[in-house]
């Protein structure tokens, strides 16, 4: 991947947890993994928005389920900020919608807080020889959504139609603004949405964006 460098100078290094107890696990993983690095905390999206206007990070290591909000704003404000900040996601959360939503929004890496300190600290110290830190579930999650699908050309279960309205709508565009593109009443959209969601067996707009990426019509990682 083209944002790491190879003996990438590790220095100053940020936690964004808000439990005390994993906040120094978490750390002490740095730690272990760049001798000497410089580490600083936040317990919530309001503190890391304080500590990042004076500090600016190596590698984050991001929790996603927070007090305030969910810690993929972080990762999404620090890709912003190209400063080359290394944000990983690290989670008790597997689920499609929280990886894809991460990455999506600029994370460098996602791993789950039940593996051991030696194996995350082998994934973070992999990061100057530019490997991507993935818990192994997660790795083999993305190999298995990227296979070929067998749903046959049509997609079976959606007509052509829905399937239109579900590619609008998982690319963010509103009901109005769906409705607009394809020259309907919003009315009209709104029960294709609710025919396509309990075809599908979904309830939200995250669902939806990944059953239309599983289906191919949109790619997860640009859309």
């Amino acid at each position: 991947m083209d944002k790491y460098q190879h003996h990438k100078e590790i220095f100053k290094g940020f936690v964004l947890e808000d439990v005390p107890e994993s906040a120094d696990w978490l750390g002490a993983v740095l730690l272990a993994s760049f001798p000497g690095i410089k580490v600083h905390y936040a317990a919530s999206i309001a503190d890391a928005n304080k500590v990042l206007q004076h500090y600016q990070p190596d590698i984050a290591l991001i929790d996603i389920g927070l007090p305030d909000g969910s810690g993929v704003d972080i990762v999404k404000w620090l890709s912003e900020q190209k400063t080359g900040c290394t944000s990983i996601v690290a989670t008790i959360f597997a689920e499609d919608k929280y990886v894809f939503s991460a990455l999506r929004a600029g994370a460098a890496g996602y791993v789950l807080k039940d593996q051991s300190q030696n194996q995350l600290v082998t994934m973070l110290q992999n990061i100057t020889d530019g490997q991507p830190p993935l818990s192994p579930s997660i790795a083999r999650k993305l190999l298995a959504f990227f296979q070929p699908h067998d749903d046959g050309e049509n997609h079976p279960g959606l007509t052509p139609r829905e399937q239109e309205v579900l590619t609008i709508i998982a690319k963010g565009y509103s009901v109005p603004k769906t409705a607009e593109i394809l020259e309907l009443s919003p009315h009209t959209v709104n029960s294709y949405v609710k025919t396509i969601y309990r075809k599908l067996n979904i309830s939200s707009r995250a669902e939806a964006s990944l059953e239309a990426a599983r289906r191919g019509l949109i790619d997860p990682l640009t859309e």
